[in-house]
């Protein structure tokens, strides 16, 4: 693990865990708990992982939260966790909390009908594969497409979707791999906000991400918590430390749960 903050302390901040009235721990999905595939379907978690998640569950002193842009109801198959964590899908438009709460922000029927329109252009030109349908939105994947090059498939989409998208109150977002037309101003930083006005005042928090949607996350958790790129490869980021997966990934994972297993018999923050 490689520090990137200047005064930015790894050790302090295990410490100030350990001691903290609650603690937070937010997980983005894909490329950070799990690596890329081009089956979406089949990109499950990095050996290890299930058993830290579980481990944290289990000993019930984290609020411990995953946070994707893809559909909610993409997550719990592929976590396959016993004890359900906090689940925030779409890019924190949907949540469902650890008690099996659920609040989702309502679906235009005109995006819905521009996402199928796009799906039916994307079916025409043999980019199914790479073509998700997301419930206020829509993505297309560079990795599960061959023989055409991805920066192509940006401009043809773009070209032909670009104001309908805009029309529809939908931007356009690359990450690591892809691109997606998701709501103006849907972001991770809005979960990280909800989240540390949910918690108790002191409390810990971190969050993990690998692309740059995670980067709002990072941003406006700022200096109230730890930010950690999690990526085989470092590249320019808001975040305080550097971690490559799995090894390190594995690594924090167990120096979280050491950290707050050891802290005072305090609830986690409430979610």
């Amino acid at each position: 693990m490689q520090v990137l903050r200047p005064g930015f302390d790894l050790d302090r901040f295990f410490a100030a865990l350990a001691v903290a009235p609650a603690r937070a721990l937010l997980l983005d999905y894909d490329g950070t708990l799990a690596p890329f595939r081009r089956e979406r379907d089949r990109a499950f978690p990095y050996p290890g992982v299930r058993e830290r998640l579980t481990a944290i569950l289990e000993d019930g002193a984290t609020r411990l939260a995953i946070v994707s842009g893809r559909p909610l109801a993409d997550l719990p198959p592929l976590l396959s966790l016993a004890i359900a964590p906090e689940l925030w899908g779409s890019h924190g438009l949907e949540r469902r909390t650890s008690a099996g709460a659920s609040a989702e922000r309502a679906a235009e029927p005109e995006i819905a009908r521009l996402v199928e329109r796009a799906a039916e252009w994307a079916a025409a030109r043999g980019w199914s594969p790479g073509f998700e349908r997301k419930p206020f939105g829509f993505a297309l994947h560079g990795r599960s497409l061959s023989g055409t090059e991805p920066s192509s498939i940006r401009a043809a989409t773009l070209e032909r979707w670009g104001k309908a998208a805009g029309d529809a109150g939908l931007e356009l977002l690359d990450f690591d791999g892809g691109f997606e037309f998701r709501p103006s101003g849907a972001h991770k930083g809005d979960v990280i906000r909800t989240t540390l006005a949910e918690l108790p005042s002191g409390s810990t928090v971190a969050y993990l991400g690998d692309d740059r949607t995670d980067e709002d996350a990072f941003a406006a958790l700022s200096t109230r918590g730890a930010g950690a790129l999690v990526r085989p490869e470092l590249r320019r980021t808001a975040a305080d430390l550097w971690i490559r997966p799995p090894e390190e990934l594995l690594e924090f994972l167990d120096r979280w749960r050491a950290a707050a297993r050891s802290a005072p018999d305090r609830p986690p923050g409430g979610n």
